[in-house]
């Protein structure tokens, strides 16, 4: 079955590129930036570098492989193809890092991926971009690549891996990191050799007097922590030696680049992460019913948890109002952000709670066979990736929100379906508008997009 549902996959991205590139004839939104670039690498012009450009030339290194691999040419239509064949990797990848997460053995991932991982690809905002010249996609590719090898315990693969996502985003360093330890908390969990063991209890039963034991428990456990630390540190060596070279992680134009601190990007994560895996949230056990319950005693099920939760909510509302600096108008997010939450100013202080309880329902979900700090690492490392981001583009949360995904160790197969159809209708309605409801501005053709 598996092995139909990927033909499917296949051949559905085919179609779609096919009619993207037949609609679609110029480079669009960021395209005319990474289309000349690449272009000028396939003459082997490779002293050409447009300063407009601020990641690294990861995506258009690649394009040149299948270039001389496949002797493609490098036009508009060839170039596009390149995160179309990225996306193919993306259900055997996802197959790998599910089995991983719930301790069971993957079994002929590249020939018949589970019809979960085949949902998990056509995630909507990576299946839009595997239609376009962006780098989104053998981004997430790689760092999912490399979560996988990690968690085989093949470090030096999963370190290559991670430097070579690297090369297209520079934030996947933080997932690099994130992978290593990953799998040594893993690895801590289950080990009995240990004369000191980490204080790592399971995260529905943690309480806060476990929190100065966990990390009291951390320096018996430094030695096993940095067992495999070796390759992993040789990417952060190269990545900070970039860095300096560079004057800063930005490659050119830095003025319009500029980090910022933006603590609301992590409360729109587990907002956006609530809208596209309301399915996932539903399905766990008693269903929606015991989630709002269970939600409702985490947040008001005490006197002391109501005055935390108060408090808590009134700190995001306050934070809330810092303005983002929005893409133009062909972004959703624009829209979203001048018809929502610009339509009153008490429309913060509203979604506050509402942010609150998307997170304590992503806990609730995830939490049930993993301990504190293996559910908390994954909201912690896209700390560092979300917050200094200026723009409110649903693209970034694509990353943590896969790997957040996957943690989920229990799917009924009615959920599944459901999450599918979700996606497939998210999926037809977003290239339907892109490709046939343009619009005509100043400068040419509108195309709405994520």
């Amino acid at each position: 079955m598996g092995a139909i549902l990927y033909s499917v996959f296949f051949g559905a991205n085919v179609f779609v590129l096919k009619t993207v590139n037949s609609v679609v004839t110029e480079p669009y939104m960021d395209e005319p930036f990474h289309v000349p670039q690449a272009q000028a690498y396939c003459r082997g012009e490779w002293d050409v570098w447009d300063p407009k450009l601020t990641t690294p030339p990861g995506l258009y290194v690649l394009s040149i492989v299948l270039n001389r691999l496949f002797m493609f040419k490098c036009t508009l239509s060839m170039l596009r193809l390149t995160p179309v064949l990225a996306s193919l990797f993306l259900p055997a990848l996802i197959t790998y890092v599910l089995a991983t997460n719930r301790r069971e053995r993957a079994r002929n991932v590249w020939t018949s991926p589970s019809f979960e991982a085949i949902s998990l690809a056509a995630f909507p905002v990576a299946y839009f971009f595997n239609f376009l010249y962006y780098t989104e996609v053998p981004s997430l590719a790689l760092v999912l690549a490399c979560v996988a090898a990690a968690a085989r315990g093949q470090h030096f693969l999963a370190s290559m891996l991670g430097a070579a996502s690297c090369t297209f985003r520079q934030t996947n360093i933080v997932w690099v990191l994130y992978a290593y330890a990953a799998n040594r908390l893993a690895n801590l969990r289950f080990r009995r050799d240990l004369k000191t063991k980490l204080h790592d209890p399971p995260a529905l039963e943690t309480r806060p007097s476990d929190i100065p034991k966990t990390l009291q428990s951390m320096l018996g456990v430094i030695p096993a922590l940095l067992e495999t630390a070796l390759p992993y540190a040789a990417v952060v060596a190269a990545f900070v030696a970039f860095v300096v070279w560079n004057g800063g992680i930005v490659l050119g134009d830095k003025s319009n680049h500029i980090p910022t601190m933006h603590i609301p990007q992590l409360y729109y994560f587990f907002a956006f992460s609530t809208l596209f895996g309301w399915p996932v949230l539903i399905s766990g056990p008693g269903g929606p019913l015991k989630l709002l319950a269970d939600i409702g005693s985490r947040m008001f099920g005490s006197p002391s948890r109501a005055v935390v939760s108060a408090t808590v909510t009134t700190a995001i509302a306050v934070t809330d109002s810092t303005s983002f600096l929005l893409s133009d108008n062909r972004h959703y997010t624009f829209y979203v952000w001048r018809r929502v939450f610009m339509a009153h100013w008490t429309v913060p202080y509203l979604l506050s709670p509402v942010y609150l309880a998307c997170m304590w329902a992503w806990f609730l979900r995830i939490a049930h066979d993993r301990t504190i700090l293996q559910t908390l690492l994954l909201p912690l490392a896209a700390l560092p990736t979300l917050l200094p981001t200026p723009l409110l583009e649903p693209r970034y949360f694509l990353i943590p929100y896969m790997l957040l995904r996957t943690q989920v160790v229990e799917m009924p197969d009615w959920a599944v379906g459901l999450e599918a159809a979700w996606h497939v209708a998210i999926d037809a309605g977003m290239l339907n508008v892109f490709l046939f409801n343009e619009r005509w501005g100043p400068d040419g053709v509108i195309r709405f997009m994520w």
